[in-house]
């Protein structure tokens, strides 16, 4: 009777943290990089990408310098790992857009989502979200250019934390 016990709940606990790896899910980010001059350029962003354990696929754009990074099923992954890997290879973020789906009951403006060492905030949420997968562009420092970043702190004022360039803390705006 106590291993029928043992069984039931470990099979449970299973179940239960099966389920919370893929509480949210990002399928795929386009990353605009800057800085490349050249298809060696693009190469070394690629081999840096291709690298992550997380990645399944990537397609280039040498028009755009444009990476579409697929992932992994079930398989979760930071956007400062992606920017990371840009920056190991010598370059850098230009525009980051997340394509993920968030299993939450409502994403409105100004909602905050924990999931494991990174916290999502939604900014500029015109319609509320839910349980569908959406584009979200990463707003924060590193992740848009330098230019773009000095409009944006004026424009999110009202967003407190927006300007204080935690790495684990990530703006997200709703496409």
């Amino acid at each position: 009777m106590k291993t029928l016990h043992i069984k039931f709940i470990a099979a449970a606990l299973l179940v239960v943290l099966t389920s919370v790896n893929s509480y949210s899910q990002i399928t795929k980010a386009e990353i605009m990089a800057t800085g490349l001059t050249c298809s060696m350029c693009s190469n070394a962003i690629n081999k840096q990408l291709k690298s992550l354990t997380q990645v399944d696929s990537i397609g280039t754009d040498l028009n755009t310098n444009t990476f579409t990074v697929y992932f992994k099923k079930d398989n979760s992954v930071e956007p400062k790992v992606l920017k990371k890997a840009v920056e190991k290879a010598g370059f850098f973020v230009g525009s980051m857009v997340l394509t993920a789906k968030f299993h939450t009951d409502q994403i409105e403006d100004n909602t905050t989502l924990k999931m494991d060492d990174a916290t999502y905030t939604f900014i500029d949420i015109k319609k509320p979200v839910a349980h569908e997968e959406m584009k979200y562009r990463v707003l924060d420092k590193g992740f848009v250019t330098q230019k773009e970043y000095k409009k944006l702190v004026k424009s999110y004022a009202k967003y407190p934390g927006y300007a204080t360039e935690n790495e684990n803390d990530y703006y997200l705006k709703t496409l």
